[in-house]
């Protein structure tokens, strides 16, 4: 998922704030996983998630979502996925949104808003 954002640009072609601020190590070092994409994993949430038999395009337009679910896969207990993405149980295959995946294969899925609640987070400098 980081090289989604760390390639942006804006409109002249050079890149932009999000991509500046990816570069950095520290952000590198927060965001990437130290540990390898279990293909076993990832075949699952492909084949049980999306599609069974996906054709070169399907996969294309699956993306790299399978890469992100087989992580939280491989530890359910303690990780879980985040996403803007809202639960769409009527489409199929490919078009499948990452809620419904998650929620077929056992791992929580939360959006950015219960994110912060469980973290706690504020913007009001009277809760710091």
């Amino acid at each position: 998922m980081y090289e989604e954002f760390a390639d942006a640009a804006d409109a002249s072609g050079e890149k932009d704030e999000l991509a500046t601020w990816a570069e950095t190590e520290q952000t590198k070092m927060a965001m990437i996983f130290a540990e390898e994409a279990n293909l076993d994993s990832v075949s699952q949430v492909t084949y049980t998630g999306y599609l069974q038999n996906p054709t070169d395009e399907e996969v294309l337009r699956i993306g790299r979502d399978p890469f992100l679910i087989s992580y939280a896969l491989e530890d359910k207990q303690n990780r879980c996925i985040v996403t803007t993405e809202a639960s769409k149980p009527g489409r199929k295959g490919a078009n499948r949104h990452v809620p419904d995946v998650c929620k077929e294969l056992g791992v929580r899925c939360i959006n950015t808003f219960s994110l912060t609640r469980e973290l706690n987070f504020s913007t009001d400098r009277r809760n710091w």
